[in-house]
């Protein structure tokens, strides 16, 4: 089992008891060197770097799982529904909803002139309102509100609304916004060098153009909220949301109350993917606003269609390049231009954008290069944080580029990829200016294509095709390295709450969300790990705004990163105040006071931590703290576009082998390998299963999740009959996946591991390269295949048709 790592550098704020200074502070120092000390086969009690099973996986199994629908009805609870607009763009001229507020079971029907507060719950900049304010900038959007006696009967209620319209022209594409100059916040470019210039002067030029499709999260459940209104005209708010503090403050805001008469608990979601970042928050604002109205529990519940229609999906993007490059293949010069399709609000658009640009790179040096970001506004749904948070979007112009220039140089796209990697001392500096540290992305290259035998594998693949006019075989390993932090420097924080209590269990709270992305588990490991017990000792309850306060959101790979140094900085200075207790009491000095196997051995004496705990209580020592963590080294000047908006990177690579039918498009994954690195893995079997989910979601994404738009800005592809997720024949029937192994974090995260949620989404794009280079095949290697996402099996039947009229011509 592989080592930990030395943290006695990690920057954490221990606290000082009332026991001697001295002797808190050596202490203080003997905890931060038993946190370096956890050596190869010897894994601590607490488990980190063992493999532990999801802390909730019996009671999903089971059923015993609580979601927010499980909760038993209040008394006197009532149930929400919205009144929709049925047009993309129009003012609204008159409402008439006398038959709505005469419906059976109808308790109340409220529109914007009915919120006492704010009523633009925008997350960063304005433009979104909670009910619909004069006029529609979407099918679906919330007009008016419904609290009734039951679901059925609010969802029937606000069908009878009279709603007249008077309609306005609507943005629909990405080229009419661009048309238009239609943006929901100005655009925005990276520059390194004169790329004009190093364009001009290539060998070599190429142009080309992708259109990247969205997502939609399709959570296991959909979005809900449950207020509750208090005596003290307060609110507390059970939420399925990925930040719930913001849950907290906009709730506050629309009631014009104080935010510490709001508490928002959220104990579990059935998925989020960035869908309940920003997107949770709206609903439990209408369950708050109707329940304030009437005095009355109120649970808000989406339909999954009503979800899909009323929801943002991962931003489709059009994307472009024009490169210049060497007769070797290495790029000399690039222009990048990324449009994000936003939708009708800023929502978190500018930072999606701002990291598909930032991800323009991918794992590539480019000298001299410009990218250019526009983040266009349409008349449909606000899109909005989806796992990777634009990263994706931005990754496959530039994979596009190296599959472009293989083909136009007649190489192989690998030999493209590994001549333009970043260097080690020099080639390290991206188009945002941030060095490439720690750099060992072409061994984890050199190491991939040698366990998957892919050189080997490519002669095979070449010598099938030959023999074979109709099936044909492709093979891509492609690289990603993706920045660790929030973008936006203040999310960059986390808080927790550590409580022992006299019987030796440990309560534990912290900011983070659960998801079932197993994160609640990790930071109860990290939490045992430094008191040396059992995990099974540490209980950790519901994320509570009331707990843990102002807290960042459960996204951008960071739950663990943030959430685990600070829990772990809790943990220290409760450990402080016991050592501090011991060597007093037992007259001994720190460093003979040691917590192992669930027992403190002070000097010649040993007993168990319950016993310890128990004596530290009547010593009147407090054996509770809050932890805090902030992540150093992070800024980012956009006005110059220069910085370092990111900690670490994480890196990984996989190589994808697909076969297509030429006659009719289907193709089937026949093998992925996918070596990633997660630094020392805090929890073995969570890193590969995330590992493996990522891969088939980001898969989906690629393959066979369309959303389809119709031309009046209706969502078609609105239920699981008409939006097809990966199913488990999909999976690859050889899957293999394999960690790094011994390569600690060289930053001071937690135990020196790296960030798993994200980064290996993107290696899906490995299929899309491989259907690429099947298709190729057609052609002999010689063109290039447009091969739009998702690639669908009409997409590859009519990009193999597209590739069969060049070959001819």
């Amino acid at each position: 089992m592989r080592s930990l790592i030395d943290t006695k550098h990690a920057d954490n704020t221990l606290s000082k008891d009332n026991a001697a200074e001295d002797c808190v502070n050596k202490a203080s120092n003997n905890v931060n060197d038993a946190s370096s000390v956890v050596a190869a086969n010897n894994i601590g009690l607490g488990g980190v770097g063992r493999s532990k099973k999801h802390e909730s996986a019996d009671k999903h199994v089971s059923g015993e799982a609580l979601y927010i629908d499980d909760r038993p009805n209040l008394q006197g609870q009532l149930h929400a529904a919205v009144g929709q607009s049925s047009i993309a763009h129009g003012l609204i001229k008159s409402i008439d909803l006398s038959a709505v507020r005469a419906a059976e079971g109808v308790f109340a029907v409220i529109t914007v002139d009915d919120v006492p507060g704010h009523t633009d719950i925008g997350p960063v900049f304005p433009g979104d309102p909670v009910l619909a304010i004069g006029k529609v900038e979407y099918v679906g959007q919330p007009i008016f509100a419904v609290a009734a006696t039951s679901h059925d009967l609010a969802r029937r209620a606000v069908k009878l609304a009279n709603i007249e319209y008077e309609e306005l022209p609507a943005v629909l594409t990405v080229k009419d916004a661009l048309a238009k100059q239609s943006f929901v916040r100005p655009p925005f470019s990276m520059t390194r060098g004169d790329s004009a210039s190093a364009i001009l002067q290539a060998e070599h030029q190429l142009s080309g153009e992708i259109s990247v499709g969205g997502q939609e999260h399709f959570y296991l459940e959909g979005q809900i909220s449950t207020a509750e209104p208090n005596e003290d005209g307060g609110m507390t708010v059970f939420s399925s949301s990925q930040h719930p503090s913001e849950v907290q403050k906009l709730v506050a805001e629309v009631l014009g109350i104080p935010l510490n008469k709001v508490v928002v608990d959220t104990r579990r979601m059935g998925g989020g993917f960035g869908g309940k970042e920003t997107q949770a928050a709206p609903w439990a604002c209408i369950a708050a606003l109707l329940s304030n109205e009437t005095k009355r529990p109120v649970k808000f519940k989406l339909s999954r269609s009503d979800d899909m229609c009323m929801t943002g999906k991962r931003h489709p993007f059009e994307n472009n390049y024009h490169v210049g490059f060497d007769s070797n293949g290495q790029i000399k010069g690039i222009n990048i231009e990324v449009n994000g399709n936003c939708g009708y609000s800023p929502d978190l658009s500018d930072a999606i954008v701002d990291r598909a640009m930032f991800h323009s790179d991918n794992a590539y040096f480019l000298d001299q290069a410009t990218v250019t970001g526009n983040r266009c506004k349409l008349n449909t749904v606000s899109h909005t944080a989806y796992r990777g948070f634009g990263g994706p979007q931005g990754m496959m112009t530039i994979e596009m580029v190296m599959d472009d220039i293989a083909r136009h140089l007649g190489k192989d796209p690998l030999e493209i990829r590994k001549i333009n990697l970043y260097g080690k001392d020099e080639r390290n500096e991206t188009h945002y200016h941030q060095i490439v540290e720690h750099n060992k992305m072409a061994e984890l290259i050199t190491s991939l294509e040698q366990s998957s035998d892919y050189q080997a594998r490519r002669a095979s693949i070449t010598q099938f095709n030959s023999e074979n006019s109709i099936l044909k075989k492709g093979i891509a390993l492609t690289p990603v390295k993706f920045g660790i932090s929030f973008t936006v420097q203040h999310l960059n924080q986390a808080g927790a709450l550590v409580h022992i209590y006299t019987d030796g269990t440990i309560h534990l709270n912290h900011g983070g969300t659960e998801m079932g992305q197993g994160l609640y588990t990790k930071v109860a490991q990290i939490v045992a790990e430094e008191f040396q017990v059992n995990v099974d000792t540490v209980g950790v309850s519901a994320t509570r705004t009331d707990k843990v306060p102002n807290t960042s959101p459960t996204a951008a790979s960071s739950g663990t990163d943030l959430n685990g140094k600070a829990a772990q900085a809790a943990a220290k200075i409760i450990k402080t105040r016991l050592i501090a207790f011991a060597c007093e009491k037992y007259a001994v000095n720190n460093t003979e006071v040691t917590f192992k196997d669930s027992q403190v051995l002070i000097g010649t004496e040993t007993f168990s931590f319950a016993e310890f705990v128990q004596q530290a209580y009547m010593g009147r020592v407090s054996l509770s703290s809050t932890g805090f963590y902030k992540t150093p080294k992070i800024y980012f000047d956009r006005a110059s576009g220069k910085g370092r908006p990111f900690f670490y990177y994480s890196t990984g690579a996989a190589v994808s082998e697909v076969l297509i039918d030429t006659l009719t498009g289907e193709y089937k994954v026949l093998r992925a390998d996918i070596l990633h690195d997660v630094g020392h893995s805090l929890n073995p079997a969570i890193d590969i299963g995330q590992i493996e989910g990522a891969f088939i979601q980001g898969m989906g994404w690629l393959t066979t999740e369309e959303l389809v738009w119709n031309e009046q800005g209706r969502l078609l592809s609105n239920n699981p009959a008409t939006y097809k997720i990966p199913a488990i024949s999909d999976t690859p029937a050889d899957f293999r996946v394999t960690l790094v192994p011994d390569d600690p974090n060289r930053e001071q995260t937690i135990y020196n591991s790296k960030a798993v949620g994200e980064p290996p989404f993107m290696l899906g794009i490995s299929v899309w390269s491989a259907l690429k280079d099947a298709i190729s095949s057609v052609s002999d290697h010689k063109l290039s295949p447009k091969l739009d996402t998702p690639a669908t099996p009409e997409r590859v039947l009519w990009a193999v048709e597209a590739i069969k009229q060049q070959a001819q011509a």
